[in-house]
Parts: structure tokens; C-alpha cells; sequence
């Protein structure tokens, strides 16, 4: 897959060379380790700013935009000597009218030095980062940057001697001269800029802004809470499920049988035969309820949550679709061992009443399994990430019912049976379509923990043309240029078969500006999001700034700015589908770039913590060992839920401005959502004066 992608970009990267122009940064820089002579040496860090742009000075009053700094989290073998400070660039002063204050900036170039006295060459250490931001005068966009540091003894300059005590000075003032020594560069990838900050945080338990806020949120209310309307769709999803698992195989031969039984075993009496078809339907749909409740109630909610972005979960998910897709191809049959539908049979025979029909029921449900089993599987996994303890039974309800209608109604209408298209090779048809669909689908599991991992396997343009390829194919076996085991002869073309080929060419054929960036939102639910894309040419999304909760609070506090706390996951549809169809509109994007600081958190992120925190919770001890596990404590533990998206907004002290705000696409309730925030948050400022 790696050749593949490697392969994939190199043809685009030769197609469009202009590329580069989308790659440049507003500003590039580098980092040296300069000899000073007398056993000092002098850490410069050099900017070259692109015009209309600059960035801050080292001094900027509190409250004001983001200054250049220095931080040194590792020192060894050396000493500071004097402060950070700019050298031979001409600082500009002017008044702005948005931080009401007096601020200092560099345009064209900068240089930022820290000198350093040498005690002990062998074991010379300096890691720690340098930070400032780069801001346009045109459009007042502003981009953060953060240049890690990272100096051994071998990267000293080799003329680099150890300062003696009696002649070493503490320099007050660091003076520049010609760099006649050996120098050091520091190479830095400048297309990091773009990147979100990445921040040391403290213990999750330390600070006011970990203090919960859970009834001043509800007090401001819920702007687009639709978690009815959530549960809604799950349902909605269960129900289309299971009419698409009627079409199966498995399942469709099963509703003339089922129903002859139920009529022949009471000839005598046609309303009993009824009542009992009718009740056999309600059982199909009890078997289905109780398995969601089951498996929720092992599990739970959160635990299943976290199931849905585990590796393992997905990968074997993954590996499972695909097989049940080479099954659904004719390569061989996938059934449940016969012992139990037979056992399950005599079951049936040997009782009576309710009992009976009951054992029906279960027969069906592991009869179908081979085909109904992957749409389980798919459903159980997307009610899972909604959050809620009852979305699965929810969905399984809507599944069950699906399946129930067809017996119970053609019981009732006998005649119906007659009129009924008769078992035959279109139903292999269905299920090579449903093979197809559902290798497809699997993509997205993979594509998951994929996301959650870091792997870097499954990048957007790689997900792409596999869709691509995969639904083109579909269209070919729609229109009979694709032969499969056990396709019967296609004479001609049938209508539908037509158009669902015209439907899949269709949609294969919208994919394709994706592999340039397009959003595709219509798909934005399945596809990886548009920041793993290698290659873009679209700039209408909208980038977190910050990943860290704390580091984006301190950003916030300096430039004066409200917070827009984003709670997301990388398995999390509607998050997608908000990010694709509502922060792209042009009123949303400016808002969320220009007003607030957006802090955007993973919580199903699987990279581990450097250390393990341990928080006390519902009266345990938890213990949180990746950093998803850190945000998902915070939203339960702050704001009382854990349902993603979630959108909060903040004060500087972690402090709600406004409503929260679920799951809704409804771009003007956004916008009014975004803008009560910046209101509240003025009349505090407006108050603190």
C-alpha cells in the first residue's frame, strides 16, 4: 500500500509542478549554534518574513498578541548568559485598535539570540522550543510557530572551548559578530508551521480550567443539542438495514416459506394464523432488542465508545468485511455450523404455543447470519460512537422491525405471496452488490485505527481512489462486462440495473477532484479527513489551531481571545460531516479563525501519555493512559457528557460564554451559536474594566 501511494503521489507531483506554490510558508528560518569565542556560544534563531507579514516582538504588554519567546526545558553543561533578545532588525511600534495597545513587530527579517556560557563540553545539552507567530497586515490571519530544540555536545561548534573561570563574563547584553566559526544549522521543516501546537501539559487534575462547569453549561442551554434526533437516525439506519438484508439471499427465499408454515399450520382457523405470524414478527424483533441491550449492557456505552477506535476491534472488522465480501463474491459459502439451526428446527417442532414460534424466530436470525451479520455488525459499531446507553437497542429495533413487516403483512395477505418475484440469479446479483458495498465499507474501519493509531497507511487520496476503483468495477458488473461464480447468463440489461450502473459510475466519477482536495461532502461520514491529504488545492477548511487544552487556554489568555473547545474522534461521522458541510461556509470559517482560538480534542486518540494520570471518578480510581483518554475525562468530568461533536465556548478561566452545541448541519444556527459567544464574552471583558 505504500508503493501504491508513493507511486499515486509521484504522478500528480509530476502532473502539477505549480504545487509548490501551495507548499511556501509566510515565513522560513533557521536555527544556529555560533562561537562566540572565551568558551560562549550564541543560539540565533534567523527569520525571513514574506512581505505584508511579520511577527511580534520578545516584549509585548499583557493581554496582547502572541510574542516571540524562548523556552529552555533542558540545560546541561552550559549557562545562560544575558536575555533572549533581538538583534540588528528594525522593530516597528504602531497602535492596535484590537488589543488597545502599544505593540512591537519585525517585518522582512528577524534575528533572536540567547548566549550561552560553555561549563562542561562533553555533557552540553539545550532542548526546549521557541515560539511566535507570523501575521498577515492584509487579512489579519495569524499562524502559530514552534521550533523544537534539540542540541547534543556534537552538534557544538567544534572550536568551541570551555569557559575559564577567571576570564568568563556574564554578558548583560549579547553583541552580534561575524560568524568566522564553525556553525551548526538545525534543519526545520517550515510546512510545519500550518501544524497545531503541540504543548507539555500538566497533571490532568491541576488548575481552575479542569473545574467543572456542568451546571453553568445547562444554564446557558443547548444550541443544536439533537441527540432525539441522533437516536432518530440510528433507527432510521437500523430500519434501512434491515430492508437491505431482506433483498439477501439469506433471507428473501425464508418469507414464503415462513408464512406457508404459519398458514398451513392452522388452515382451520385464518385468524389465529394471523396471530401467530403477527407474533412471530414481535419475537424477531425481541431477539434482535435484547441482543443490542446485551451487548450494551456488557460493555456500556463509553466502553463501547472506546471499543469502536480500537485497533484490534477495527482491524478484525476490517479483515471480517472483507471476508464476508469474497464470501458475497461466490469464492465459497459462509454459514453457521448446521448443528444449530437443525437443533434449533427440532426446537420448533417439538413445542407448542409461543414457545414455538419463538424458536422460529431464532432460526431466521442464524439462518440469515451469513448475510444480515456485516449489516449487525456495521450497525452496532456507528450506534456505539453516538454515546448513548440505548442507541444500539435503538438501531436493533429499527433492524428487527424491517425484517418482521414482510412476514406479519403477508400472512395477513396470503395473495401477495403469488405476486412475489421468485428466488433466482437476481438475488445472487443483490448479494455481489452488497459485496462490493461492503468492501468498501471496510476501508472505513481500517481508516479508523488507522486515524486513532498515527499509522499513516490509509491517507485520504489512497482511500479515495480504492472507492473509486471499487465503485467503477460495480458499475461494470451492473452493465454484465463482470462475470462472477455463480452469475446466471444476462441477456440484456435490465432498467434498474441501468441506472444503479449509472449511479455508481455517477458517484465514482464525483470522487475524482478529491484526489485534489475536493471536500466531497457527501462522503466527508466515510473518508479519512482532508488534513491527512498529502496533496490539496483546497484552503477552505478550517485547521485547529491547538490539540491541547491547556497550551490553546494560555494562547487565548495572551492574544485576548474567547476559546471554542472542539470534542472529536477520529472514528466520529458527524463529526466529519460538521467539519465538511458547516465550517467550510465562508461566515463560519472567518469566525472560527479570526474570533475564537479553536482547540480541537481526539478523544479516542491512542497515543500514550508520558505518564499515566490517575483521577478519581464515580468513586474509582481511573487511571488515563493515551491522550484520549485525558480529553474524554475532561468533557465528562468538566462539562458532564460524552458525545462527540461537542462544541463549548470559554472564557480565559475555562468559564461557558454561551450554549453548547451537538450534532446539528443547520449553518445559521451556527453562525448565532458563534456570535452569542463573542457577545458574552465582550460584556465580561466590558465588566472586568
Amino acid at each position: 500500500m505504500l508503493f501504491m501511494k508513493k507511486t499515486f503521489l509521484f504522478l500528480i507531483l509530476s502532473v502539477f509542478t505549480f504545487a509548490n506554490i501551495y507548499a511556501q510558508s509566510p515565513a522560513t528560518w533557521t536555527v544556529k549554534l555560533l562561537d562566540k569565542g572565551n568558551g560562549e556560544v550564541e543560539l540565533t534563531a534567523n527569520f525571513r518574513i514574506d512581505p505584508t507579514w511579520h511577527v511580534y516582538d520578545i516584549h509585548i504588554p499583557e493581554g496582547g498578541p502572541m510574542p516571540t519567546s524562548l523556552s529552555i526545558d533542558n540545560l546541561k553543561g552550559a549557562t545562560k548568559v544575558g536575555d533572549f533578545q533581538a538583534i540588528n532588525s528594525k522593530l516597528k511600534k504602531v497602535y492596535d485598535d484590537i488589543f488597545e495597545m502599544e505593540v512591537g513587530y519585525y517585518e522582512g527579517q528577524a534575528t533572536f539570540v540567547q548566549r550561552l556560557k560553555i561549563t562542561d563540553k562533553a555533557a552540553f545539552v539545550l532542548e526546549g522550543d521557541l515560539r511566535s507567530q507570523v501575521c498577515s497586515e492584509v487579512d489579519g490571519q495569524c499562524i502559530p510557530i514552534k521550533i523544537d530544540l534539540d542540541f547534543k555536545s556534537k552538534d557544538l561548534p567544534s572550536t568551541v572551548v570551555v569557559a575559564a573561570n577567571n576570564t568568563a563574563k556574564e554578558a548583560v547584553v549579547a553583541k552580534e559578530e561575524p560568524a568566522t566559526k564553525d556553525v551548526v544549522e538545525t534543519p526545520v521543516d517550515t510546512a510545519s508551521v500550518t501544524t497545531p501546537v503541540q504543548v507539555d501539559t500538566p497533571a490532568a487534575s491541576s488548575g481552575d480550567l479542569w473545574k467543572p462547569v456542568i451546571e453553568e453549561v445547562r444554564a446557558y442551554g443547548a444550541a443544536g443539542d439533537t441527540s432525539d434526533q441522533s437516536l432518530f437516525w440510528i433507527f432510521l439506519g437500523g430500519f434501512g438495514g434491515g430492508f437491505i438484508a431482506l433483498l439477501t439471499p439469506c433471507v428473501w427465499p425464508m418469507i414464503p416459506m415462513t408464512v406457508s408454515f404459519f398458514l398451513k399450520r392452522n388452515k382451520k382457523n385464518k385468524g389465529k394464523a394471523i396471530k401467530d405470524a403477527m407474533t412471530y414478527g414481535l419475537g424477531i424483533i425481541l431477539i434482535y432488542v435484547a441482543l443490542g441491550l446485551l451487548i450494551t449492557g456488557i460493555f456500556g456505552a463509553s466502553a463501547l465508545n472506546d471499543l469502536a477506535t480500537s485497533a484490534i476491534f477495527n482491524v478484525i472488522f476490517f479483515a471480517l468485511l472483507v471476508v464476508f465480501a469474497i464470501s458475497f463474491f461466490g469464492a465459497f459459502e459462509l454459514v453457521l455450523p448446521s448443528s444449530w439451526t437443525n437443533k434449533m428446527d427440532q426446537k420448533a417442532d417439538s413445542t407448542t404455543g409461543i414457545l414455538s414460534i419463538f424458536f422460529m424466530a431464532f432460526t431466521l436470525a442464524l439462518v440469515s447470519f451469513s448475510c444480515t451479520g456485516p449489516i449487525i455488525g456495521t450497525l452496532l459499531v456507528q450506534a456505539a460512537g453516538s454515546g448513548s446507553i440505548v442507541a444500539p437497542a435503538i438501531g436493533m429495533f429499527g433492524f428487527a422491525l424491517a425484517l418482521a413487516i414482510p412476514f406479519s403483512l403477508f400472512a395477513i395477505f396470503p395473495s401477495w405471496l403469488e405476486s412475489m418475484p421468485k428466488s433466482g440469479g437476481w438475488l445472487n446479483s443483490v448479494k455481489v452488490v452488497l459485496g462490493f458495498l461492503e468492501l468498501a465499507l471496510a476501508l472505513k474501519f481500517l481508516s479508523v485505527a488507522d486515524l486513532a493509531y498515527g499509522w499513516g497507511i490509509l491517507d485520504r487520496e489512497v482511500f479515495l481512489v480504492l472507492w473509486i476503483v471499487i465503485f467503477v468495477l460495480l458499475g461494470v458488473y451492473l452493465l454484465g462486462k463482470l462475470k462472477l461464480p455463480h452469475d446466471s447468463d444476462l441477456k440484456h440489461v435490465s432498467v434498474p440495473r441501468l441506472f444503479m450502473a449509472i449511479i455508481s459510475f455517477a458517484f465514482a466519477v464525483y470522487m475524482i477532484p478529491g484526489l485534489w482536495g475536493a471536500p466531497l461532502k457527501a462522503i466527508s461520514a466515510f473518508s479519512p479527513p482532508l488534513f491527512t491529504q498529502d496533496f490539496s488545492l483546497y484552503e477552505g477548511e478550517v485547521h485547529a489551531a491547538f490539540d491541547d487544552y491547556e497550551g490553546g487556554m494560555e494562547y487565548a489568555r495572551k492574544n485576548n481571545k474567547p476559546v471554542m473547545i472542539d470534542f472529536s474522534g477520529y472514528g466520529c461521522v458527524n463529526c466529519r460531516k460538521m467539519e465538511a458541510s458547516v465550517w467550510t461556509d465562508i461566515r463560519v470559517k472567518q469566525l472560527l479563525e479570526k474570533d475564537y482560538v479553536l482547540i480541537t480534542l481526539m478523544v479516542d486518540d491512542k497515543k500514550k501519555l508520558p505518564e499515566v494520570i490517575e483521577v478519581e471518578e464515580n468513586g474509582k480510581t481511573t487511571k488515563l493512559k493515551t491522550i484520549g483518554d485525558k480529553w474524554s475525562y475532561l468533557q465528562r468530568h468538566k462539562f458532564g457528557t460524552n458525545s462527540q461533536p461537542y462544541y463549548v465556548l470559554l472564557d480565559h478561566a475555562g468559564n461557558p460564554i454561551g450554549p453548547s452545541y451537538a450534532y446539528d448541519e443547520d449553518i445559521p444556527k451556527y453562525i448565532d451559536f458563534l456570535n452569542t459567544g463573542l457577545i458574552n464574552f465582550k460584556k465580561k471583558r466590558e465588566e472586568v474594566k
